[in-house]
């Protein structure tokens, strides 16, 4: 018998949803667009100081001495804090090394020039593209063997060598990191840009020794994280002691663009020496790689376990991995941690092994699909790309791109991810008047986070979009997971669902007598109650409500991520391809994108317009990583020479192309409930689009970016990796 007790919280059949699956524009986006929304670099508490960070200029340095005293004597200071005293050692440019408050923005600067620091300067390492170069800062992670690599070699019809590699490169939020803090007592306000409302609270406590229970965070909007905005870190920190400092006024420290590009995070570099065999019919038997790849000081995050990526069912496999520390700011997660980079690794080889085998790349990658987790899934989407870009009319063979200077060509890549909801709770209220609010500790980081839940209660209460008052971006409120691997959706969703269809069984209980029938008879449609299989009997959702009284229902949801599968509101593990188009101007090196394919699964969509959206925003960082993002550190001096956002290169409205997008919203997809969108279509694109230029000009460009003296130094070379 079925369990009663349990209420059900199931999705609603696809056919039977009105709010769910259908295109919404976000509910905060005429609030944006106008300029109303206020991010907490917006906040301007009354009384605010300004804060501002003394950081080091050498790459590894000892403080000999220092000396604040010009800076404290300056009128309009009203703290400094040594962070680094003397005797202590700085591992990267931009390291802080003291703090300043001070009663506007300009005397703040002005008094950290005052600060006098005597450095001693100490041996570095800022480049790790040179393995050899590296010595004792390279550490190897221990070589795993899977089969007989050495005799599947040996067999191969047909082995391909070649050496591939991706850069670091910086988070480049829009809304830099910082934050906003102010005591009140022993209490603290705290408006950080963050990616984590509910837990960067006891982040900070902890480093000030304050209880979690007296910190109140609060942000409404956030521009942008990528995964680098998770801590409070130590310009927050900094924040909260110069505000004590100077009688609880609210401190303001954000970092500037210099420094944001050198400390506040990067996505690790990778490097590889990359070795694959085939039969004659396309068929991968083997696989070797030597990677290696820096992170910063701790080395590179980049495991051996991606290799070969996605197609992880290769029978015969050697793989080595080396981490290079490096005098240089710290990596953090960059939207798909370490997926970009293994993906530029393996698919450049394998399209570089399908040009060897004269075979098109396509029949290679779906020949192999086996080899992968989710082969239907894999060949599906493949198929439904070439469908979208005529792969089969457009592709041609490598050296076969016409007469003229410039050459077209078409690359292809592919991506996995993972994506289950994370821990989340919810508290939805239905007051007497028929208004209600759902409240969550989430954040939404630009994403459309606010919209996902507001349709999700409203598709479960019965309701219109604009009926429901979301509210998150607050601790107080109950605490929801951190915005990170692609988890937010699926755990706000699943927590919504959960407390609203709680709080509309209470609501059912109230009307049921009205109307002659029980609580489970009744259901919700179109704001009105109504027993169901006859329309005849209902009340308006506003008659219903007044049912309660004076009272209103209030009711939790969560989503515990270890029982979620089970319950099949959200589950993880998604198959995304990219397919990219170029053209190639080989007396110039210029690349131009004319499209970007991308083709992607994430399970049940709530939102089909903002699920496009995060995808369109992430072949856009993927082409901005693949044509123009580097960081350039130099050996010599040890400084990176790009810090600005004069070098430090991005791709502008005429460098995109078009991008065209395919949500597999199908069936069986739907039916593993809500997964997360916002890392997958991150993954493919560089690798397409270094292949789409590979298959152009006819010669493999093994670095990434793509920027035009690469390109004439590849089709110099007469060969590189072809």
């Amino acid at each position: 018998m079925p369990d009663t007790t349990t209420p059900n919280y199931h999705w609603p059949p696809m056919q039977d949803r009105r709010v769910m699956g259908k295109p919404h524009s976000r509910i905060d986006g005429i609030q944006k667009a106008s300029g109303a929304a206020k991010y907490n670099s917006d906040v301007k508490p009354a009384g605010m100081l300004f804060g501002a960070l003394l950081t080091c200029p050498h790459a590894h340095a000892r403080v000999k001495s220092i000396d604040t005293s010009a800076a404290e004597k300056l009128p309009g200071v009203t703290a400094v804090r040594v962070i680094m005293g003397a005797g202590k050692e700085l591992q990267w440019e931009g390291a802080e090394v003291a703090s300043v408050s001070a009663t506007s923005e300009e005397v703040a600067n002005d008094a950290v020039k005052l600060i006098r620091v005597e450095y001693e300067e100490l041996p570095f390492l800022v480049r790790e593209d040179d393995l050899s170069k590296a010595g004792n800062r390279a550490k190897p992670a221990g070589e795993q063997v899977t089969g007989d690599p050495d005799k599947a070699f040996q067999d191969a019809a047909v082995t391909h060598e070649g050496s591939y590699g991706i850069p670091v490169i910086t988070h480049c939020c829009l809304e830099p990191h910082g934050s906003v803090v102010a005591w009140s007592g022993d209490k603290l306000e705290y408006w950080p840009s963050t990616q984590n409302v509910s837990g960067i609270g006891g982040d900070i406590g902890r480093a000030i020794s304050v209880s979690a229970a007296n910190i109140h965070v609060h942000q409404d909007h956030m521009g942008g994280g990528f995964g680098s905005k998770f801590p409070s870190d130590l310009w927050g920190v900094e924040a909260a002691q110069l505000s004590k400092l100077s009688g609880g006024k609210p401190v303001k420290i954000f970092l500037d663009r210099e420094t944001e590009l050198l400390i506040a995070g990067n996505r690790p570099s990778a490097y590889g020496k990359i070795k694959i065999a085939a039969e004659k019919d396309g068929t991968i038997t083997a696989w070797e790689s030597q990677t290696w790849s820096t992170g910063g000081l701790a080395g590179g995050g980049l495991s051996a376990d991606l290799f070969p990526y996605v197609f992880r069912k290769v029978p015969n496999r050697r793989i080595n991995h080396t981490a290079v520390s490096t005098n240089t700011g710290s990596a953090r997660a960059w939207r798909a941690p370490n997926h970009p980079q293994a993906t530029f690794l393996t698919c450049s080889a394998i399209e570089d092994l399908s040009a060897k085998l004269g075979m098109d790349p396509l029949d290679v990658f779906l020949k192999n699909a086996n080899l992968t987790n989710r082969p239907e899934a894999y060949t599906a989407q493949l198929q439904k790309g070439a469908e979208i870009m005529a792969w089969k009319k457009n592709w041609h063979a490598r050296g076969d791109s016409g007469s003229g200077a410039v050459k077209r060509g078409l690359g292809l890549a592919v991506g996995t991810w993972g994506g289950a909801g994370h821990a989340s709770k919810c508290l939805a209220t239905i007051h007497p008047d028929g208004s209600v609010e759902v409240e969550l500790g989430s954040q939404d980081l630009g994403t459309g986070a606010r919209t996902v839940i507001a349709m999700v209660a409203a598709e479960t209460l019965g309701l219109p979009v604009s009926a429901i008052d979301v509210k998150i971006g607050d601790n107080s409120y109950p605490p929801s997971g951190a915005s990170g691997g692609s988890t937010t959706s699926g755990g706000v969703s699943a927590s919504t669902r959960k407390a609203t269809v709680n709080a509309l069984d209470k609501l059912f209980e109230a009307a049921a007598p009205s109307l002659g029938t029980t609580p489970d008879k009744l259901q919700a449609v179109d704001r009105r109650i109504v027993v169901k299989g006859d329309t005849s009997k209902s009340l308006t959702w506003e008659a219903a409500c007044r049912k309660l009284g004076t009272n209103k229902i209030s009711e939790t949801g969560e989503n515990n991520p270890r029982t979620a599968e089970r319950e099949g509101l959200t589950t993880g593990g998604v198959a995304g391809m990219q397919m990219a188009d170029v053209s190639v101007d080989t007396e110039t090196g210029l690349v131009k994108m004319n499209r970007l394919v991308a083709v992607h699964d994430c399970g049940l969509v709530v939102n089909p317009k903002t699920a496009e959206s995060q995808i369109f925003g992430a072949c856009i960082m993927s082409i901005c990583s693949a044509l123009f993002e580097e960081r350039i550190a130099d050996q010599q001096i040890g400084r990176v020479l790009n810090p600005d956002m004069e070098f430090y290169k991005l791709a502008g409205l005429m460098d995109i192309g078009e991008i065209i997008v395919h949500l597999d919203i199908t069936p069986e997809n739907d039916k593993r409930g809500v997964i997360g969108l916002g890392e997958p279509p991150a993954i493919p694109g560089n690798a397409a689009i270094g292949n789409a230029v590979a298959n152009a000009i006819g010669v493999r460009v093994p670095h990434l970016p793509l920027t035009a003296d690469r390109v004439l130094a590849a089709l110099a070379s007469k060969g590189g990796n072809a």
